[in-house]
């Protein structure tokens, strides 16, 4: 799931006219999507794109018609609303689409699938500038068609502010879902790509802090580790998830649901906590804490019986006994990660 912030209170600041047309609305630099029209805006949208080879009808008809090869498919999906989940002061366009594409493919890459298609729905003030929707969508195509995968269809519709919802298909490619149940007492836990990086970013973007320049890219736009999730699976992962709303949380839920206790090594984390510590001193808050609760970097962490594979680095381990995640043995009293309702 999509956060704006993962361990600090939420802002959703009241967006200002400078803000707006920065964002959402007309400038008079070009044609409105109520001067366009909701079909010619479309049209604009899916022109030149191209389609993966598993898609037999794409736009243009009342529903898309893809090939499952596998027999099974692997559906997720995720809504960003505007001022929530990313503001238009911070984020270009082309950022939120990017993102928007990501938190969903990391979730279907999370179940050992591969990305075939994704469904978007858009909804935006009238006013909004038909070249701020073409941007939202170009940023899209591009973090899509990096996965081989394209947009197949969708929505559009007026709405007060910005909310995209993205529906994300996937493909086992034959294998098994690896779900979060299946740890096991005895079990190492890994982790493929970085954590912490977004929360440090959303916290220097919250406070008005410069520099640290690539830490408050990777809060606009995530990096899965796109291609492990696969990885994992075919290694025989017990279990896995995307670390969307912070490391504690998401494996608390990987905990629950095997019945297990994992826990972590702040040693094995040490990577994560020095890549943020100059920020973390800089906004005034613990790194170990970053990353232990942050979200948003979708990284991908996962259980297995032994050696775990290329790409992948332990954190931890799995123990019978109450289901929770402990960090050295201890329970860890600050935040665990996001609540989409605080």
């Amino acid at each position: 799931m999509s956060r704006q912030g993962p361990n600090v209170p939420q802002v959703a600041a009241p967006i200002s006219v400078c803000d707006r047309r920065g964002g959402a609305v007309a400038d008079g630099n070009g044609p409105t999507l109520r001067q366009l029209g909701e079909f010619p805006m479309i049209d604009r949208l899916v022109a030149g794109r191209r389609q993966a080879a598993g898609v037999t009808v794409g736009p243009g008809d009342d529903a898309a018609v893809l090939i499952a090869p596998d027999g099974h498919v692997v559906v997720t999906t995720d809504m960003l609303v505007e001022g929530r989940h990313f503001r238009l002061d911070w984020s270009t366009p082309h950022d939120v689409g990017r993102k928007a594409i990501a938190q969903n493919a990391a979730d279907i890459e999370s179940m050992g699938a591969r990305c075939s298609a994704f469904v978007v729905a858009f909804g935006a003030p009238p006013d909004t500038e038909a070249s701020r929707a073409q941007e939202l969508a170009d940023g899209m195509w591009q973090e899509a068609g990096g996965l081989g995968a394209g947009i197949v269809g969708g929505d559009l519709v007026a709405s007060p502010q910005w909310v995209v919802s993205v529906t994300a298909l996937g493909d086992l490619g034959g294998v098994a879902p690896v779900l979060r149940s299946g740890a096991r007492a005895g079990s190492i836990v890994a982790v493929a790509g970085e954590l912490g990086r977004s929360a440090a970013g959303y916290l220097l973007w919250h406070k008005g802090i410069g520099g640290f320049d690539d830490l408050r890219r990777r809060h606009l736009v995530p990096r899965p580790p796109y291609g492990q999730g696969i990885v994992a699976a075919e290694a025989g992962a017990q279990a896995m998830t995307d670390v969307s709303d912070g490391l504690l949380a998401d494996l608390g839920h990987i905990a629950a649901g095997s019945g297990v206790v994992i826990d972590l090594a702040v040693d094995q984390l040490r990577p994560d906590i020095e890549a943020v510590t100059a920020a973390a001193a800089a906004a005034g808050v613990e790194p170990l804490s970053l990353v232990l609760s942050g979200g948003e970097d979708h990284a991908l962490v996962a259980c297995f019986a032994d050696a775990v594979p290329r790409g992948w680095r332990v954190i931890g381990t799995v123990a019978d006994g109450t289901p929770g995640v402990t960090v050295d043995g201890r329970v860890w009293t600050g935040s665990a990660g996001w609540q989409s309702f605080d």
